[in-house]
């Protein structure tokens, strides 16, 4: 017997090109391309799938920061909104922990300056984006209350939750505007901050909304144990996926996620608001839970996004994003290309009105209709959050670089 030839190293064109070969979900793609070349790039460009992509390794470490957690690097923890008046720039709202928390910084109030310049009409946004992204030490000046105090900050790395809540006309809303595995919770991410803000709360009675509007989507071993806390039998998403086994050969895959019972919203009454702009893994969160419990859709029709993709680490350190998921809802159907249409559409937009609305509708019960919580409810803007939005259904798997020599 002779031993067997040892097989160099894949170059970083070889690797990709193995690993698309093996996990690529859209086959029929695969035969155009090249097999040698020196550009991974102009590899994924050839694809027409926009979700699978390329990260070179001067930018994965940032990359994967971005996928997996709400870290924001130099920051003071502050989202902002726009109002219609002299000084636009509203705290909307201050992250627990944050430079702007230990300080004091209240919500809802108006920025008048920024280390010294004034914050006043049109150019006011531009400064103060100016001051924070060119300053490590922050004052703000902030009018809350006829009173204008002096906060003084240093920035640093925050961790931004993604599950707040607030009440609005008497009903209580629970935004979730990603889901991912760090975020201010670093043990359990979003599934963390949810569960707690629900354990806490499991005796109360009244209807509450989920919104989940322009949540981008994020992990699915986020987003599918978050449905669970409100499903108590069931399944609760069924993905297939294509990918090779431990010797290199294609693998195609099927699994479902199974709810248990027990979990603290099962007793509550809730409705889900969503538009456009809630997608994939927001998706399967929707579609777990109101066809497997009494929480219908609010809003707007979703985006439609059935697929997920996995994300894998490459020979030089680079990062292949690349589709290989299709998910189904509990009652086997797919919504990719047709989004989640809601049982109470809204005329317009979704709102939160049209959500109180629908709970009226839904459970048959009348909403106080008292002044929101909302200093400025009817004036805000809330704008981007400073976070990256990187959504999706993501899976995160640890690369076999051996597999494809």
């Amino acid at each position: 017997m002779e031993p067997v030839k040892a097989t160099g190293t894949p170059s970083e064109y070889e690797y990709n090109y193995w690993l698309l070969q093996k996990t690529y979900l859209y086959e029929d793609e695969l035969a155009d391309l090249p097999e040698h070349g020196d550009s991974v790039q102009a590899l994924y460009e050839k694809l027409e799938d926009g979700y699978t992509r390329y990260v070179p390794p001067s930018k994965s470490e940032s990359a994967a920061i971005s996928i997996n957690t709400s870290m924001v690097e130099g920051d003071i923890g502050i989202e902002y909104a726009y109002a219609m008046q002299n000084y636009p720039v509203v705290v909307y709202r201050v992250y627990p922990e944050s430079p702007a928390a230990r300080a004091g910084v209240p919500r809802y109030g108006i920025i008048i300056s920024a280390n010294g310049i004034s914050l006043e009409g049109d150019k006011a946004f531009a400064v103060y984006d100016s001051v924070l992204n060119y300053s490590s030490d922050v004052e703000l000046e902030i009018l809350k209350d006829s009173t204008v105090t002096t906060y003084t900050m240093k920035k640093e790395t925050v961790y931004a939750p993604t599950v707040f809540v607030d009440t609005i006309s008497g009903t209580i809303f629970i935004t979730i505007t990603t889901f991912k595995l760090t975020t201010y919770d670093q043990q359990e991410g979003t599934l963390g901050e949810l569960r707690s803000y629900l354990d806490s709360t499991s005796d109360y009675k009244k209807p509450r909304v989920i919104d989940i509007r322009n949540n981008p989507g994020g992990h699915v071993n986020q987003c599918i144990p978050a449905a669970d806390l409100f499903v108590s039998k069931g399944t609760l998403s069924t993905r297939s996926w294509r990918g090779f086994d431990g010797y290199g050969n294609n693998a195609y895959n099927k699994t479902s996620a199974v709810a248990s019972a027990g979990d603290p919203g099962e007793k509550g009454k809730f409705v889900i608001l969503a538009n456009g702009g809630s997608a994939s893994c927001a998706e399967i969160f929707a579609a777990a839970v109101t066809e497997l419990a009494d929480i219908p859709v609010v809003g707007d029709t979703t985006f439609g996004k059935g697929i997920g993709q996995t994300n894998w680490n490459t020979i030089d350190g680079g990062l292949a994003i690349i589709t290989n998921l299709e998910f189904l809802t509990p009652k086997g159907n797919s919504y990719h290309k047709k989004g989640i249409i809601p049982q109470y559409p809204c005329e317009g937009s979704a709102t939160t009105s049209c959500a109180i609305d629908a709970i009226e509708k839904h459970f048959g019960t009348k909403s106080k209709k008292k002044s929101s919580s909302f200093t400025f409810d009817k004036e805000l803007t809330v704008l981007p959050r400073k976070t990256s939005s990187i959504g999706g259904a993501i899976v995160i798997d640890s690369t076999r670089r051996d597999l494809c020599k």
